[in-house]
């Protein structure tokens, strides 16, 4: 199956524009063919580890599936879709978080067996109850992925290995997520294997969701700044001005 790509305008990367009804196509498409897949999503963070760190961004060049998760990532792409052609669907219905897609994983036909890697014990025990409830069908089996090193990093993928999975949502936080799978993907069991970041403990309830009416003003990042101020003040006030000398950089070397 291939996807098209579409670019992402002043940000340099590009990605697959798809709602939750389209992504769970693709993922029913994916899972019976039943070969190795990725899925990940492009937000401010993303493009700037795209642009600063080389097997990053290899990673994301070859995944099959780059969602439009962050908000100025889905404002600048939907700007450029209204200039070209008109649609019926609201731009909004393109953002897709690992939240906003996890919860359609029931509509999946043959999805038998579902790995959760990542969080803490407690987090991903929980994960692993809230997903088995949305798709009974499935056997949900967990691995915490705290205090992530290689002893860590070879019983995971031993454990992916014995439990033969066909989809893994791999929540170990950008970008280690990505640096795992790079490493690891072509000795892992054939599988769908999305990088879901900080989804697993939303999932289990320990880590809240912002209300949507935020999400679709953008301003997700207060949100997690009152939470989570120490874990979330760089992003938001510092890493912009590194993205914005990035791409200043790709500019005058006449890359974008």
């Amino acid at each position: 199956m291939t996807l098209q790509r579409q670019p992402i305008p002043v940000l340099g990367v590009d990605a697959t524009p798809l709602d939750v009804d389209g992504l769970t196509a693709v993922l029913n498409g994916f899972v019976a063919d039943g070969t190795t897949r990725t899925v990940v999503g492009h937000n401010l963070h993303s493009v700037t580890l795209f642009h600063s760190e080389p097997e990053f961004r290899k990673f994301y060049e070859n995944s099959d599936v780059v969602l439009l998760d962050g908000a100025p990532v889905l404002w600048l792409w939907g700007r450029s879709r209204q200039k070209t052609a008109r649609h019926t669907r609201s731009v909004m219905d393109y953002r897709l978080g690992s939240t906003d897609w996890i919860p359609a994983l029931g509509r999946l036909d043959g999805l038998h067996r579902i790995a959760v890697l990542g969080a803490g014990a407690t987090a991903n025990a929980k994960a692993v109850a809230k997903l088995q409830a949305t798709v009974p069908g499935a056997t949900v089996a967990g691995m915490p992925g705290e205090d992530w090193d290689s002893e860590l990093e070879e019983k995971a993928a031993a454990w992916l290995a014995e439990l033969q999975p066909q989809l893994v949502l791999i929540g170990l936080g950008m970008p280690l997520q990505e640096e795992v799978l790079w490493r690891r993907l072509p000795s892992l069991p054939p599988a769908v294997y999305c990088a879901v970041g900080g989804a697993i403990e939303q999932i289990a309830g320990i880590q809240k969701l912002a209300p949507r009416w935020l999400g679709r003003l953008g301003l997700e990042w207060a949100w997690r700044l009152l939470l989570h101020p120490r874990r979330v003040a760089y992003r938001v006030f510092g890493e912009p001005w590194v993205l914005l000398a990035l791409l200043l950089r790709r500019r005058l070397l006449g890359q974008g």
